[in-house]
């Protein structure tokens, strides 16, 4: 069986790192490295125990991109908010940590990609859509990336950590059809459909008034994509209870934006710190060292220089 290639959502990590690591673990200078340490072994992890022969650190570029704020102002407003009411109340020690992750990533020799102007689950889709060699783990606590499971040209999964590395899920078409009813065949274009009519609060997505998963799951099995179900319901589909077609129809302007807003931008312009095969050997040894010290990162790092040649080893 042919390695993977694993694609992760370096925010999602980071945050879950950050909040599941005390905020006690610090570098020999006081700073907080708990975001760092435990990215860095949840990485270990991921060489170790998925074995992937390639791996891609994808960052956001843009985490709000103007693209789909300017189909959807509501997207990602409850963030920003939440940054202003707190900016004076809660000490940001996370973004600190994010360039250490960076530096140590680079000097290890993992890859890390993004595009100007997108989001890190745009790199991971434009990775994983153009990906025709390996097969494909998206390694992620966000559910967005559901979209992206499929069988051909390669198989694509993804690793869904939300709750966890202990207690990942690993999501297939048939493991995602399976757990949100939509058909197997199209299962992560069907999620991404059902995602839109849903809604998703936590993005600033309304969805559709009334309609929730489960109907929202029903209505994609049924006619196929969002885009056939508008048609039904604009052409008066006697499948459609006449309620959900006036809701459909209220929600037209919504319903014409969230498709893009949701789905992955396949054609975002990735760029690619270095090839991703996963090393055998620290890029720079030295520097390693150096930022294992500096940040007091012993351990974790110890972790991670022990899996390169495990994953390295993979065909």
């Amino acid at each position: 069986m042919t390695a993977p290639l694993a694609l992760l959502d370096s925010a999602s990590l980071y945050f879950r790192a950050f909040y599941g690591v005390p905020e006690s673990m610090t570098a020999p200078d006081g700073t907080p490295v708990n975001a760092v340490r435990g990215f860095t072994d949840t990485v270990a992890r991921i060489l170790s125990e998925r074995k992937p022969s390639r791996l891609v650190a994808c960052l956001d570029a843009d985490w709000r991109p103007q693209f789909r704020v300017d189909l959807l102002p509501t997207y990602k407003t409850h963030r920003v908010a939440d940054e202003e009411v707190n900016a004076e109340e809660v000490p940001d020690t996370l973004s600190p940590q994010v360039p250490i992750i960076i530096d140590l990533l680079e000097a290890v020799g993992l890859a890390t990609a993004e595009a100007a102007g997108y989001e890190a689950d745009d790199v991971i889709g434009a990775l994983t859509v153009h990906e025709t060699e390996s097969p494909v783990e998206v390694i992620t606590g966000d559910r967005d990336l559901f979209q992206l499971v499929r069988n051909e040209p390669t198989p694509a999964s993804v690793v869904y950590v939300g709750r966890g590395w202990m207690k990942k899920e690993i999501l297939d078409p048939a493991a995602l059809a399976a757990k949100y009813n939509v058909p197997v065949e199209n299962a992560g274009a069907a999620y991404a459909d059902m995602a839109a009519l849903r809604g998703d609060p936590s993005d600033g997505l309304p969805g559709v008034p009334g309609i929730g998963e489960k109907t929202a799951a029903k209505l994609i099995t049924q006619y196929g994509s969002l885009e056939a179900l508008i048609e039904a319901g604009r052409n008066g589909d006697s499948g459609i209870p006449l309620k959900t077609r006036i809701r459909l129809t209220e929600a037209a302007n919504y319903l014409a934006a969230a498709p893009t807003v949701v789905r992955v931008a396949a054609d975002a312009p990735v760029k690619m710190s270095r090839p991703d095969r996963v090393p055998a050997e620290p890029a720079d040894p030295a520097r390693v060292a150096e930022l294992a010290e500096r940040w007091g990162l012993g351990t974790s790092v110890d972790r991670l220089l022990k899996a390169l040649p495990i994953a390295a080893a993979q065909k």
